[in-house]
């Protein structure tokens, strides 16, 4: 799909202005941003926007960037998933410096908030079960119904919170909760949980606390511990500033930081939710965490997506108030962008089908000169070897084409890329009637792949030496889900059974295979790939990262 480069102004997003009119109004000599991911599991292209623009608001303003983990739920946190997270930060070009932090840091201050606001009577220890807790909530249109310990005395609600940190009882059994209003038109404020029982290893205090506070009530105060300025959150929170700012009115905080939603990115094609993530891993949908086909940046970064490429994405499609869906094909455009102006240029017949030069002379090869970039003359050149027998890609050769196929064909001349125009002489099947070899006869005198007489080839293609190329594994990922707008709640439907191809007998350049390059490459004509790790000295195993155009399907699409 073609998809139109949208040009943002940097600097010109709501967030962006909101931090200039602070900084005029001397609100504040210092912006200070925070990236606060939960390490519950690998960060996807959603979080992407977040640390980009955070980070890229302490870049292009007077301040810095933390990075805090919110790892207030011991139970899925894993140091994995911490592991991955910086690593990911990094990848995408940002540092956090000294700047790293833990929402576990501020346990035992947030504790003793949480004994004030007992003391001052706005918080109480509930014996009701999750589910009665629920249930007493109430809707949109219902007020909630107070909890029966409601009105336990201050002393009571002391006890049985240093009783619950004390680990006396199991999990489950009492919960604190802020003592608010149960017929707020927000939900948020009807009592919100502030502490849970959990007996659970911490990645980081081990087995310290029995109780764990709630994301809603450690987010907010661990802002104001680390002087954060501008907190900004996506719109599902937007109901959930009313309770932060009452944390940060009724507690000694250090600072007052504020709350700002944004709307976060929606892509066609994809889920970005972490439960979904989760469950394809876990179901084995996909082979990990870092499975190319993944939207997390584990495995973009594994599939080769350059870095540069997401942080373009993210500046096109801006900051804006409003949710909506951005055409997955804006993405792909900038990664095309990105990869077309810094990959070297290879060689790769990812479906091989063997030619044989018949009036080449057996037992002959030469060196051909091919260029390394078309439009970076510093890259430098290669050698190439050809010879009598060589593959060309299966779909470039039809025994009866079409009117508008210009490549191999019987009778039919092409150029062969950097060397000869060949003619396609005959053909060879299997028992089967499949196409296993052609014979073809070259023009001694187009070496370069020009005619001296000045005769035209409508068709240019790639190729390698069958002697000196090296099989290989390519796999071919398309998108996971085959419906634009997948179902979250039955996402298994959705998904594509053609996601994988996994091409087993390709081949690429002898140069390709031995290097150990991180970087992708462009398969001329095929697309640009890069090398997995599953590659080993005498398997390479190569990825694509993204398609190239094809021409010829658009034609026969127009009929």
């Amino acid at each position: 799909m073609s998809i139109e480069p949208v040009a943002t102004e940097v600097g010109r997003d709501f967030i962006r202005d909101i931090i200039q009119a602070d900084l005029d109004q001397a609100k504040y000599t210092e912006i200070v941003t925070r990236f606060p991911p939960e390490p519950n599991g690998y960060l996807h292209i959603g979080h992407a926007k977040s640390i980009a623009l955070n980070f890229g608001i302490a870049q292009e303003f007077p301040g810095r960037c933390h990075l805090r983990f919110d790892d207030t739920n011991p139970v899925k946190e894993e140091q994995e998933y911490i592991d991955s997270i910086q690593a990911d930060v990094h990848w995408l070009g940002y540092d956090w410096g000294k700047n790293l932090f833990y929402a576990s840091d501020y346990f035992d201050r947030l504790y003793e908030w949480a004994e004030k606001l007992i003391r001052d009577g706005l918080a109480y220890v509930d014996d009701q079960s999750q589910e009665e807790i629920r249930l007493a909530r109430g809707t949109l249109t219902e007020p909630g119904k107070n909890s029966p310990f409601r009105d336990r005395t201050v002393d009571e609600n002391l006890d049985l919170f240093r009783r619950m940190k004390a680990g006396e009882f199991p999990n489950g059994a009492r919960v604190l909760r802020a003592r608010i209003d149960m017929s707020s038109g927000n939900i948020n404020l009807r009592d919100p949980v502030l502490y849970r029982i959990l007996h659970a290893h911490h990645p980081r205090t081990g087995t310290k606390w029995s109780i764990y506070p709630s994301y809603d009530y450690a987010h907010g105060q661990s802002d104001a511990i680390e002087g954060i300025t501008h907190s900004i959150c996506t719109l599902e929170f937007e109901d959930h500033r009313p309770l932060y700012d009452w944390f940060i009115e009724k507690l000694p905080v250090p600072s007052k930081p504020h709350q700002y939603e944004m709307a976060r990115l929606n892509l066609t094609y994809t889920l970005l939710s972490k439960r979904v993530l989760t469950q394809l891993v876990r179901d084995g949908h996909v082979a990990g965490w870092d499975d190319p086909r993944m939207p997390t940046m584990a495995g973009m970064r594994r599939r080769g997506v350059p870095p540069a490429a997401l942080r373009e994405f993210v500046k096109r499609i801006g900051v804006a108030k409003a949710n909506s869906v951005v055409d997955v094909g804006m993405l792909e455009f900038c990664i095309r962008e990105e990869l077309n102006r810094t990959a070297q240029r290879r060689m790769g017949v990812l479906k091989p089908l063997k030619v044989v030069i018949e009036n080449y002379p057996e037992g002959q090869t030469e060196e051909l000169e091919a260029i390394n970039h078309p439009d970076d003359p510093s890259a430098g050149t290669r050698k190439i070897t050809f010879g009598r027998e060589l593959y060309i890609e299966q779909d470039d050769f039809m025994e009866n084409p079409p009117k508008k196929f210009f490549r191999l064909s019987p009778g039919n001349e092409v150029r062969l890329r950097y060397a000869y125009f060949v003619k396609c002489t005959g053909v060879i099947k299997n028992d089967a009637g499949e196409v296993v070899e052609l014979r073809c006869t070259y023009d001694p005198a187009t070496r370069g792949g020009n005619a001296p007489d000045g005769r035209k080839v409508k068709a240019t293609m790639h190729w390698l030496p069958a002697a000196s190329s090296v099989p290989a594994e390519i796999r071919i990922y398309n998108q996971l889900f085959a419906n634009p707008s997948p179902d979250a709640s039955n996402f298994a439907a959705d998904l594509n059974p053609q996601s994988l191809e996994i091409l087993s007998d390709a081949r690429i350049e002898a140069s390709v295979a031995e290097s150990n390059a991180t970087e992708p490459m462009q398969f001329e004509r095929q697309g640009y790939f890069v090398r997995d790790r599953d590659s080993t000295p005498g398997k390479p195993v190569f990825s694509r990262t993204i398609g190239l155009r094809d021409t010829f399907a658009k034609e026969v699409a127009k009929g």
